[in-house]
């Protein structure tokens, strides 16, 4: 039994949910895909899978070993892709996932200059602020806000990630200027929604942390139409020091001067990370693309 050819029969079961399509795909007969599987499942002594007529269930046991096994497979994958590279032009598809805002102010620029020096590689950007897992979503290279990743992720910390607390001179005529982090909570908020959540506004008053959130007049994840309201005096709004600079320097949004910085997180590690995964560093074109977006940004911003 090619074992090797058997398991990869497995996964494409476990992800299609039949044997039918799975077999489509390599483009071999249902059957004979089916036997490999069984004869897998001889050999390891379990059941991977539960057969009816009309569906395929994993069993616990298959559902472990489709998580081991698809790391297997994605390490071969990134060896093979290795070995095949080394030494050679950068070129291939290089799929990065960055943040909608960071991907729209800085990042997408700079990739223009990028596809100039490195036509070779085509690129394939999403732009999202859900989290990404860069292995089970064949994503090279992520850029998040966040903290320090895990270690089997490197992650290069590209710059700090300092919310300010900004509204525009609009509001703060009509509405007044909060000197302090509680007299926030009179006011009207404009909130960042996460995956997690809207983003809090915190507050560390000597020693305790406290939420000092305004009551909402907008909850959205998106950051345009945020600043946007910002600007036309219809709250305030704690958003990145680089999401925010231009209306700053413009005068549309005015940096307010309350007494202690106003934060979304007691973590004093949040910052925007470039992540990747250790062995793709040697694959060409992820080098190319980290080497060349860590000395276009980092020390930048």
């Amino acid at each position: 039994m090619d074992q090797l050819k058997a398991i990869k029969y497995f996964v494409k079961v476990v992800e299609t949910g039949s044997f039918t399509l799975a077999a489509k795909s390599f483009g071999v007969p249902a059957s004979s895909l089916s036997r490999r599987v069984a004869d897998l499942e001889q050999s390891l002594g379990a059941t991977l899978l539960k057969r009816t007529t009309r569906t395929v269930n994993v069993t616990e046991v298959g559902t472990s070993y489709y998580k081991q096994v698809t790391e297997v497979l994605r390490l071969l994958k990134d060896s093979d892709e290795t070995v095949r590279a080394y030494q050679t032009t950068p070129m291939g598809v290089l799929n990065i996932s960055a943040m909608v805002g960071f991907g729209e102010r800085i990042l997408i620029p700079l990739l223009d200059q990028f596809n100039t020096l490195y036509p070779q590689i085509t690129l394939n950007v999403s732009l999202s602020d859900e989290l990404t897992t860069l292995g089970r979503d064949d994503v090279d290279i992520a850029i998040r806000g966040g903290y320090a990743p895990q270690e089997r992720v490197i992650g290069i910390k590209l710059m700090e990630n300092e919310f300010i607390t900004v509204a525009a001179p609009s509001y703060i005529q009509a509405y007044g200027c909060p000197e302090n982090p509680q007299a926030l909570k009179q006011h009207q908020g404009l909130f960042f929604q996460t995956p997690a959540g809207p983003t809090p506004w915190l507050s560390d008053t000597q020693g305790q942390w406290q939420d000092v959130s305004a009551p909402s007049a907008l909850t959205t994840n998106n950051g345009k139409w945020l600043v946007d309201r910002a600007v036309a005096g219809k709250g305030i709004l704690v958003l990145p020091r680089w999401v925010l600079q231009s209306y700053l320097d413009s005068g549309q949004l005015i940096e307010l001067p309350i007494s202690g910085a106003i934060k979304i997180t007691q973590n004093p590690d949040f910052a925007v990370y470039l992540l990747y995964q250790k062995q793709r560093y040697q694959v060409p074109k992820v080098k190319a693309a980290v080497d060349f977006l860590v000395a276009n940004i980092k020390g930048n911003y």
